[in-house]
């Protein structure tokens, strides 16, 4: 799993830019997609997470802005869809808030 989340990783930075320059910066959501994954794995342990998708940026206030982050575990063989919202400050870049919604299908 890990080897796929790699890879989806470095084709999302190479998507994001056209020179290798654009390949080595950061996105800015990076830091928050990495707690979103922790949460999704301590919430769902042992199962696999088979897909990761971010899902945009919502302003919120005029320094607040929430990220969401798509997921689909696999829980006893059977997709589920968990979304995460992170919701933190531009400004001095600290979350804000984390929420964990389950997605029936």
């Amino acid at each position: 799993m890990k080897k796929y989340l790699s890879i989806f990783i470095l084709i999302c930075l190479l998507a994001g830019g056209g020179s290798l320059a654009g390949a080595v910066q950061k996105p800015d959501y990076e830091k928050y997609g990495r707690i979103a994954i922790a949460v999704v794995k301590e919430d769902y342990p042992g199962e696999e997470v088979v897909d990761y998708q971010y899902g945009g940026r919502k302003k919120v206030t005029e320094t607040d802005v929430t990220d969401t982050f798509t997921f689909t575990v696999k829980e006893n063989g059977n997709p589920v869809t968990v979304l995460v919202m992170v919701t933190h400050n531009l400004k001095d870049n600290k979350a804000v808030s984390l929420s964990v919604e389950r997605k029936t299908q």
